[in-house]
C-alpha cells in the first residue's frame, strides 16, 4: 500500500493498536502489520517521531522497560488518547462513507442521469 494512503491515518492507527495495552515500537509495527494482514507496513522512522509527538501531546504515556539486557520504551495510551481515538474512529467511519458513497453509489442522486 502507498504510504500516501496511510499519511493523515498514522495517528489512528498507532491509538489503536496501543488500546490493548502498552507495546514497544517494534510491537506497535508488528500489531499494524498483523492486524492489515500484511498490508500496511510502517517504518520507525515513520513511527517513532509519531509516537513522541502522540506523547508530547498527553495522547500517550511511555515508560522505559527492561527485557533481558535489553531496555526499551513501551508506549500506553492515556484516558485523552482514547478519547482521541474514538474521535479518529468517527472520522474514519465518515470518511469512508463518503468516498464509498462516490465510488459505488446505490443510487444516483436525485436531479442526475445515469
Amino acid at each position: 500500500m502507498k504510504a500516501d494512503a496511510v499519511r493523515g491515518h498514522l495517528d489512528g492507527l498507532l491509538l489503536a493498536v496501543l488500546e490493548q495495552g502498552p507495546l514497544h515500537g517494534y510491537a506497535i509495527i508488528a500489531a499494524v502489520q498483523h492486524r492489515s494482514g500484511g498490508v500496511l507496513e510502517l517504518r520507525t522512522g515513520t513511527i517513532y517521531p509519531a509516537l513522541q509527538r502522540l506523547e508530547r501531546l498527553g495522547l500517550l504515556s511511555s515508560s522505559w522497560e527492561s527485557s533481558g539486557e535489553r531496555r526499551r520504551r513501551c508506549y500506553a495510551l492515556t484516558e485523552a488518547g482514547r478519547h482521541t481515538l474514538a474521535g479518529e474512529r468517527t472520522a474514519w467511519s465518515e470518511f469512508t462513507a463518503a468516498i464509498g458513497s462516490v465510488l459505488n453509489p446505490a443510487t444516483p442522486p436525485p436531479g442526475l442521469a445515469t
